[in-house]
């Protein structure tokens, strides 16, 4: 018997909307959402039927039986796990308190149930990727608009002129994105594109910057100082929402285009003929923030110098430009219920510091490196567990040392995932999870232009003794004595506690697999109607809260110490065809893309003696690997790149193990090298030597 069932994709993070077709049980294909993205898919959707029925994956709970990271498992029943997990947690509580417990994540849509049980034991411990990605620019949207990363979306669609700093849309991959950005391509918007390196995304762009690696904050500072200069900016837009202009007027004064020359590369000329251009073309004009920007010590302000851009060309709240994205309120609609909401707000300060020692950070979820010296220290006091929820901190975090160091410290490590992973493999009790098709998942808020709700539904059983997180976070909590937090049997109960009040049914979802909670799109009143959630209620060019705690919010620049011959900065991305860490053991990608290279610019290299293809040794801090070079032009002398994720150590990952090199371990003591105001991870402010290998020493690795 043949069936469709709308879903939701899990190969990546983006979660496109899919339709699943599955014929006597099996799943036989997988699309886009029709009625959203019209079919459309990119290759790692496309392998999801690998992943379910090829990829090694945990097929039941295993329980460490020699040392960590040795590879010795126990097959256990989930009744055995679980206990085994609830009554170690309880010893831990019991001797050190609930808050010595620590849980991460990967981040989404679908985090009410670990926070619900975190919560509902007593730690304030919740955290997330986010510090090893989009720390930077979500603390410095807050800075400015009082509004955070995700509360932006950018209407490509009627843009006019798009700026893009490294953000290779067209590689990252989001599929509707990418497809609004060729069909914008193809009705005239202009794009910008800024990088170290060209991309395939570059290659669409009609004006190219080849810039210096690590300079964006100088780009942007003459950029700013042309748009002021020469009165290019939204004077009513500026005059009626901003605080603090003449402060920014004062600070930008010296950074003029030709200051700014000096240090990108990027002609004085070029820099002012894209002011003015800009100029034409606002308010339908977007710098886009990116997710990361690059990674250095000034990007927390590199990435305010983005946003501070926008607000001058008048890119809020404006079709064309930057959005607010909707709730459900604001089309006067009640939101999903959550569990959390019905939980007290632990008592204990976060053991990050973050809300209490660092005041700037948003406490929402702290900064994930910055527990690891309470692991070590017990400062301010012991962490002594730790649940790790789809999240691989060895491979997104540099120094994994270091971070083995202090999870040693641990007296438990629970991994729940669907995939082998470097923190999984590294954990004591492995609760594996259902893949994306085996489970339905709890509804979810996708805020946007039009609001909707969207669901992801079962298609498949699962192929091997794995469960949904819906059942695991239930039994655990029945285990823990928190039950009464997780008042449901079934999925199907916890929908309708979730939509009660919404007037919406499960069966609203059958149709579409989404319901939308408006018709038609709403702008808020640039005279009157526009809500940021800072202090002044205005855009804050000048920022009180940095300024409290002691940073300013204007920076002066910094000249960062010119590598020295033989040394690079090390960029590193993504490609379409794989997603960070997550796929490189899928069998149909690895055929296509089976290991990463080191792009080193061509006219560098052959003074180095480097051919194309030719093995090279990476190096830093005493850690060494061994990568293939390919050599371009379309790389900046100065810096070197590769893709994400690959490196690993895991045995049974059968296609991944031991492929190509991880990036994130030439950042030795990158744990303590980050952004002061924005948070984040600075990987590439620590250079990294290549030289040429000679045959005898080995192949690539």
């Amino acid at each position: 018997m043949k069936r469709s069932v709308y879903s939701m994709c899990g190969m990546c993070t983006v979660r496109c909307p899919i339709r699943v077709e599955v014929e006597d049980g099996i799943a036989t294909w997988i699309e886009g959402n029709p009625h959203i993205l019209g079919g459309a898919l990119c290759g790692k959707g496309s392998a999801g039927l690998s992943f379910h029925y090829q990829e090694e994956r945990p097929r039941s709970p295993m329980i460490r039986q020699g040392s960590r990271g040795g590879g010795q498992w126990k097959w256990v029943t989930w009744a055995t796990a679980l206990d085994y997990v609830a009554d170690r947690l309880k010893s831990v509580m019991d001797t050190h308190g609930p808050e010595s417990l620590l849980m991460s994540c990967r981040g989404g849509p679908f985090l009410d149930l670990p926070e619900t049980l975190l919560k509902a034991l007593g730690s304030p411990n919740f955290t997330n990727h986010d510090a090893s990605c989009g720390r930077n620019v979500h603390h410095a949207s807050l800075s400015v608009y009082g509004l955070g990363r995700k509360d932006f979306i950018y209407d490509l669609k009627k843009c006019r002129h798009l700026v893009l700093y490294g953000r290779n849309m067209l590689e990252s991959l989001k599929v509707k994105e990418a497809r609004e950005l060729m069909e914008a391509l193809s009705s005239g918007m202009k794009l910008t594109y800024i990088d170290v390196r060209q991309t395939v995304t570059g290659s669409k762009a009609g004006r190219f910057w080849m810039i210096r690696p690590g300079t964006d904050y100088a780009l942007n500072l003459g950029l700013i100082h042309t748009v002021i200069r020469e009165r290019l900016f939204d004077e009513a837009f500026v005059n009626r929402w901003t605080d603090g202009f003449d402060g920014l007027v004062r600070h930008v004064e010296p950074y003029t285009p030709e200051w700014a020359e000096a240090r990108t590369g990027i002609p004085a000329g070029e820099i002012v003929a894209l002011a003015r251009e800009l100029s034409e073309d606002r308010p339908k004009v977007v710098f886009h923030p990116g997710w990361m920007l690059a990674r250095y010590l000034d990007s927390f302000y590199a990435s305010r110098s983005v946003h501070i851009l926008n607000v001058l060309l008048g890119s809020v709240e404006v079709e064309g430009g930057q959005i607010i994205a909707k709730g459900p309120k604001d089309y006067g609609k009640s939101g999903l219920k959550t569990l959390a909401d019905g939980v007290p707000k632990p008592a204990a300060k976060r053991a990050d510091g973050v809300g209490w020692k660092h005041t700037h950070f948003d406490a929402g979820v702290g900064l994930f490196h910055l527990f690891y010296h309470a692991m070590l220290h017990g400062d301010p006091y012991p962490l002594r567990a730790y649940i790790c929820h789809r999240h691989d901190p060895l491979t997104a975090f540099p120094d994994r040392e270091a971070q083995r160091a202090a999870l040693d410290k641990l007296d438990l490590i629970v991994a729940l995932d669907a995939k082998f992973g470097e923190t999984t493999w590294y954990a004591d009790v492995i609760l594996p999870l259902a893949g994306y098709l085996e489970k339905d998942s709890p509804i979810a808020v996708q805020k946007g232009k039009i609001p909707r709700f969207i669901m992801r539904r079962q298609a498949i059983d699962p192929v091997y003794d794995t469960k949904p997180e819906w059942w695991i976070y239930r039994e655990l909590a029945r285990r823990l004595g928190v039950g009464r937090c997780f008042p449901y049997e079934t999925v199907e109960h916890l929908w309708r506690f979730q939509l009660e009040g919404t007037g919406y049914t499960p069966a609203d979802f059958e149709e579409k697999g989404f319901v939308d909670l408006a018709k038609q799109a709403i702008l808020l009143g640039r005279d009157t109607g526009l809500k940021f959630k800072t202090p002044s209620g205005k855009i804050e060019l000048v920022s009180p809260a940095l300024e409290k705690a002691g940073f300013a919010s204007f920076e002066k620049y910094r000249d960062k110490e010119p590598v020295p011959e033989g040394r690079f900065r090390l960029a590193f991305g993504r490609h379409a065809i794989h997603t960070q860490g997550h796929t490189q053991n899928n069998p149909l990608l690895h055929e296509v893309f089976p290991e990463n290279v080191l792009w080193i610019n061509a006219t560098v290299a052959g003074k180095m003696g480097i051919r194309e293809g030719e093995v090279v040794e990476i190096s830093a801090r005493g850690v060494k690997a061994h990568v293939r070079a390919h050599l371009t032009e379309f790389i900046h002398p100065e810096a070197v790149f590769t893709v994400h994720g690959f490196g690993r150590t895991v045995p049974v990952l059968k296609h991944a193990f031991n492929v190509g090199f991880a990036d994130q371990r030439m950042a030795k003591g990158g744990l303590d090298l980050f952004d002061p105001v924005g948070g984040g991870i600075a990987y590439m402010e620590a250079p990294v030597a290549v030289r040429k290998v000679r045959e005898a020493e080995g192949k690539a690795a």
